[in-house]
């Protein structure tokens, strides 16, 4: 390769680098770029070459110029190659943030004849960064209690009864209206108690039929109905030397009430279609929004099963008895929307909020959610308003607190909220209340909700 063909291999190599190339002269002037360069700064080529390198206005450059001294550079002054990060200012106004590294040039008479910086874009790191610690902001608030969120008298008394129970290995059951997070408490429960190196399996039963959660529970042999080609284990051998929690445990039938209460008290149990019991260690966290000191009374639910479950009890607040705590929640899911929408929106308007805050939000935080996903949804602009709001809030006034809401009537609005923004479709508005389709069926058919949507089981 002779001398032309290297120069225009390494010019080549020059104009392909991801990073920005400047040569500067012992007098600060721009003598060479490359095309990342104008890329980076915005300037062209001709637009730096013959300029001052101060032309970038980086905010942490030593380089200016001193009367009757001329330019200066802390880098001719200690030959030391640099690495810096600082902002420089683009053509077009925009700061940006670089990392700059500067070597001195030496000429053939040993003198600094200039010097050469290189320009690394950090403006996709410095945003990966503060995504990162955005969402670490999310995730570990100083008003957040594993996950719940809460910065209220009520709110701070039920974070120091979770951490108690917790070390206790006696049942808990947790009492809270739909939505207010009876899961979440169930968590961090596990997550600070003994058994948090054990199993924390999850069973929704309000979601199974009968027969399902038999099976589900207890698990079953091969053979013990059509369909069961093998031998199963049922959540309570999977939840051993864990916790199990038994979410709407007063939706569970009397039946199966007797086996509950027989795993409690023995510690063992029989899978479906088998005699041999199975011996189980584990700690029952159940939950429920029934009332069921009521449901004795009516002969729903078995009383000594009750005085087992309910060895600690922990009584969710509903959302309308601690309204203190919304702007926090609010702002609290604005930011996940941001994060998982990608959209800038950037706040909440006056009115807009004096909904929220006016509703008495009786589907609580799970309503709340899903009332912010709408809004993202709608929103095309940088801030929610009032009409980005599902109808439902907007049109809501606050109930006077001397006036009691019906057994029954919360519930009610949630489903039929959530029937009407999915136009009645029922698989859809059982995903938005965080429910199975079955439970949905269920709640329409207790509510008496049969026609107004036009009805018929078949999406579900």
């Amino acid at each position: 390769m002779d001398q032309q063909e290297m120069v225009s291999f390494w010019k080549t190599i020059v104009e392909t680098m991801m990073d920005g190339l400047m040569v500067v002269d012992a007098d600060g002037m721009i003598v060479a770029v490359n095309q990342a360069t104008e890329q980076i700064t915005g300037f062209t080529r001709e637009e730096l070459i013959g300029s001052p390198c101060t032309i970038l206005n980086c905010d942490n450059c030593s380089a200016r110029s001193i009367p009757g001294k001329g330019f200066v550079c802390d880098l001719f002054e200690t030959n030391k190659m640099e690495k810096r990060k600082c902002t420089l200012v683009r053509k077009d106004g925009e700061r940006l943030q670089i990392m700059k590294k500067s070597s001195i040039l030496i000429g053939k008479d040993g003198r600094v004849s200039g010097g050469v910086e290189t320009l690394m874009d950090l403006s996709e790191i410095v945003r990966r960064d503060q995504q990162i610690a955005r969402l670490s902001s999310v995730l570990k608030g100083k008003d957040r209690f594993h996950g719940i969120i809460g910065k209220t008298r009520v709110m701070r008394d039920l974070f120091d009864l979770i951490t108690d129970a917790a070390q206790s290995d006696a049942p808990i059951i947790i009492y809270g209206e739909s939505g207010t997070g009876k899961e979440l408490v169930a968590a961090a429960i596990h997550r600070l108690g003994k058994r948090r190196e054990g199993p924390f399996v999850k069973v929704n039963c309000a979601a199974l039929s009968e027969t399902l959660l038999e099976s589900e529970l207890f698990g079953h042999v091969k053979g013990a109905y059509t369909g069961a080609d093998k031998t199963r284990k049922g959540r309570f051998e999977l939840a051993h030397k864990g916790d199990i929690f038994l979410d709407e445990i007063g939706d569970i039938p009397p039946s199966m009430q007797v086996k509950i209460l027989r795993v409690i008290q023995e510690k063992e149990l029989e899978r479906v279609g088998d005699s041999t019991p199975v011996k189980v260690d584990v700690r029952i966290i159940s939950a429920t929004h029934r009332n069921l000191e009521d449901m004795i009374q009516r002969e729903k639910f078995r009383d000594d099963l009750f005085y087992r479950l309910n060895v600690i009890p922990i009584r969710l607040p509903p959302l309308r008895d601690r309204k203190e705590d919304l702007p926090l929640l609010i702002e609290h899911f604005l930011e996940e929307n941001r994060l998982k929408t990608g959209k800038d929106i950037g706040g909440i308007s006056n009115e807009a909020m004096e909904h929220l805050l006016a509703y008495r939000w009786p589907g609580n935080i799970r309503e709340l959610v899903n009332a912010l996903e709408y809004a993202f949804v709608v929103c095309r602009g940088a801030s929610i308003e009032a009409a980005h709001l599902p109808e439902g809030i907007t049109g809501a006034k606050e109930t006077p607190k001397t006036t009691r809401a019906r057994p029954g009537k919360g519930e009610l609005e949630v489903v039929l909220n959530a029937l009407r923004r999915t136009g009645g479709k029922k698989a859809e508005a059982a995903k938005l209340l965080g429910i199975s389709r079955q439970a949905l069926w269920k709640k329409t058919m207790k509510l008496g909700i049969k026609h107004d949507f036009g009805w018929n089981g078949g999406d579900l």
